[in-house]
């Protein structure tokens, strides 16, 4: 018989590991992965398991090699769940644990993402021009440094997405409420989806302006009958905005509190406009924030005669 320790022939060692755990029925369940691997798998990137997973097994304590019982998995996941669901379940909704490489990986890529979606989404309001990539940057730096500042002198910011101060930072109280209220931009974060960091940072740009910007405007097809258009509208209607376009109805009295003196005011300029077959069209821009308005008040007067379709969710111009 060979002399000495004799080690496990079964013992597997674990390196180059990432850990998803999922706190399920008071235990802790761990799988053990190949690094990268689970957010390629999350994304879609990647789709087999056997590149995604270094054991198929569910572990309590992978550092240690313990596996989870089969009576803690069935109490945690239900007796009819198989090994393979349950891991399955575990990379879906399991905390991924990274190193810091990883977590700057990840951190840059959602900030990236963040930038060039806040980029085609926001123009200079004089020139309806897009700003670069690296302008955006400077100006959500800004807000960043703007926010971790005003955390030193007391405000209650919060660490991710946006955020409000509790310090009145301006002279007054109407001013100090003011800006309680407007967003705050402290960085991007890898708890929330690029796109909804995206919306925080574009209201914090719009509301402290940094640079002079705005939504970039939306591109719409509006459709009502004639018939309609001329029909009184309920409650007061708002004052109607300088479309750049002449109004067919001449006589003042006629259109005064009509469908389509409501229309206009959500209107902020018409690119064109004609009637066909009994039905008023026009090709106008809006204001992204007066798209849901402008729809359901046409949907409503109309009973399902008018309609609005988008043509371009953002206008910009390119160019020097």
């Amino acid at each position: 018989m060979p002399v000495g320790i004799l080690q496990p022939s079964n013992q597997i060692k674990l390196t180059n590991v990432s850990l998803v755990r999922l706190k399920k029925a008071k235990k802790r369940f761990e799988i053990a992965c190949y690094k990268n691997k689970v957010l390629e798998w999350r994304s879609g990137i990647e789709t087999d398991l056997d590149n995604v997973l270094q054991v198929p097994s569910v572990f309590l304590n992978v550092s240690k090699g313990q596996t989870a019982p089969s009576s803690d998995l069935a109490k945690a996941f239900g007796a009819d769940t198989s090994v393979d669901n349950i891991i399955l379940e575990i990379l879906k909704k399991g905390e991924l644990q990274v190193g810091e490489k990883e977590r700057h990986a990840q951190l840059e890529r959602i900030h990236n993402e963040v930038v060039d979606i806040v980029a085609g989404k926001l123009v200079d309001p004089k020139s309806k021009r897009v700003y670069t990539t690296g302008m955006i940057e400077k100006a959500l730096d800004q807000l960043s440094s703007q926010t971790a500042q005003q955390k030193q002198d007391g405000g209650d910011v919060k660490s991710s997405g946006t955020a409000t101060p509790t310090s009145a930072a301006a002279g007054g109280d109407d001013s100090g409420t003011k800006r309680r209220e407007m967003p705050h931009w402290t960085g991007v974060v890898t708890t929330k989806s690029a796109k909804s960091q995206a919306l925080d940072a574009m209201k914090a740009l719009i509301a402290w302006q940094p640079i002079p910007i705005t939504r970039a405007r939306m591109r719409l097809r509006v459709t009502c009958p004639v018939s309609v258009l001329k029909q009184a509208t309920k409650g007061p209607v708002p004052a109607k905005k300088d479309t750049g376009a002449d109004d067919d109805d001449a006589d003042g009295e006629k259109t005064k509190g009509t469908v389509k003196d409501r229309i206009l005011s959500f209107i902020e300029e018409i690119e064109s406009q004609s009637h066909t077959g009994g039905e008023w069209e026009s090709v106008c821009f809006v204001e992204p924030g007066a798209f849901k308005g402008l729809g359901a008040f046409i949907e409503g007067e109309t009973k399902g005669r008018g309609r609005v379709e988008v043509l371009d969710m953002a206008v910009v111009h390119e160019g020097d």
